[in-house]
């Protein structure tokens, strides 16, 4: 198959982590975590954010997402978010089955980015007991149309939070790419922000599989070993879950692979700007683009060949991995412009 961008899951494992994994494989360590290679990595955290955090790992971010909300709520809880966000539309309900029933409060907006009033509104329109009570703000960072969250906006949603008591959960699938687009420290976009738990992403930050789960309130943490145990989340053979986060964060790859997809997705806005009938649905700021398009040119990038997702928004949707190379992004385009061109009679 040549290079797709229908998701940046399609993309392999990159040579970081690939090496770390294989040094990780010689030789017999401790199981269930108790090796040297997870103690590593969970200091590469502590390093990378400049704080004493709980590092935790899950083997996906349905799992990471679902338990850190959990820890952070009772069944009789509720956690806001927006519609847009993936523990709503792409989880299976599993935010709920994992809390015992904490129920997902949508704010229905136009955007995927949470505003300050978003949650305040959600927060307060009720008090009575018949309500769940709401307990926990998700925002998910870059968002799931590639959007941001500034420094500035993620302070303020914090702010909100301390003054309703929330805590904030932060959903960072693709947080390399948003820290590589704002330049700025994994710190500040977190804990010096406001944020108590982040779900730090490295399947789509060039590893075969594996989050973490980042607790910057060590109290909120409580526990939660046995939770992810519950879970079937305790690998027995950690070290192949915990290495590749070893070569990411001590290379520095984590942040070079975020970098690569957001020039990836910066490259293929310039080459399709200005194209009768072609034009971003959401500002590109990450390593996504969402096209607007003329179906006859959709169906003409489906007969070339492509593969993309129209789930969000109706246009077509194109994410750009850490291998992503910039000839096949061209020859996209090119084939975007060719359809343009071929208009129905």
């Amino acid at each position: 198959m040549s290079q797709q961008f229908a998701s940046d899951n399609y993309a392999g494992i990159c040579p970081e982590a690939w090496q770390a994994m294989q040094e990780a494989n010689a030789g017999s360590v401790p199981a269930y975590g108790e090796d040297p290679w997870t103690t590593r990595a969970a200091d590469a955290f502590r390093t990378l954010f400049a704080t004493d955090c709980e590092v935790f790992f899950a083997f996906n971010g349905t799992a990471a997402n679902s338990l850190a909300l959990a820890a952070l709520c009772q069944s009789y809880h509720s956690v806001i978010c927006s519609s847009f966000a993936h523990v709503e539309t792409d989880e299976c309900g599993a935010p709920e089955f994992f809390s015992n029933g904490s129920k997902l409060l949508l704010a229905r907006t136009q955007q995927a980015k949470l505003t300050p009033q978003d949650i305040r509104t959600l927060a307060t329109c009720r008090s009575d007991i018949h309500y769940p009570k709401p307990r926990a703000v998700t925002i998910t960072q870059p968002t799931e149309t590639g959007e941001l969250y500034s420094l500035d906006e993620i302070r303020a949603i914090s702010g909100t939070c301390r003054e309703l008591g929330l805590r904030l959960h932060m959903d960072g699938a693709r947080f390399s790419n948003a820290c590589a687009a704002l330049g700025c420290s994994p710190a500040e976009m977190t804990w010096q922000a406001g944020v108590d738990v982040l779900c730090f992403g490295g399947t789509k930050n060039g590893m075969a599989v594996g989050e973490a789960i980042v607790f910057f309130d060590r109290e909120l943490a409580d526990g939660f070993d046995y939770r992810c145990k519950q879970a079937g989340q305790l690998a027995s053979k950690m070290r192949f879950l915990t290495a590749p986060w070893v070569g990411l964060l001590e290379s520095g790859a984590w942040l070079r692979n975020g970098a690569h997809g957001n020039a990836c997705a910066a490259r293929l806005k310039a080459r399709v700007a200005g194209l009768p009938g072609i034009e971003p649905i959401f500002p590109v700021e990450a390593n996504a683009i969402f096209l607007r398009a003329p179906e006859h040119v959709l169906e003409g990038l489906r007969d070339r060949g492509w593969r993309f997702y129209t789930f969000i928004g109706g246009g077509a949707r194109f994410m750009f991995a850490w291998d992503a190379l910039f000839e096949e992004i061209d020859r996209l385009a090119d084939d975007i412009v060719a359809c343009v061109g071929n208009k129905p009679a």
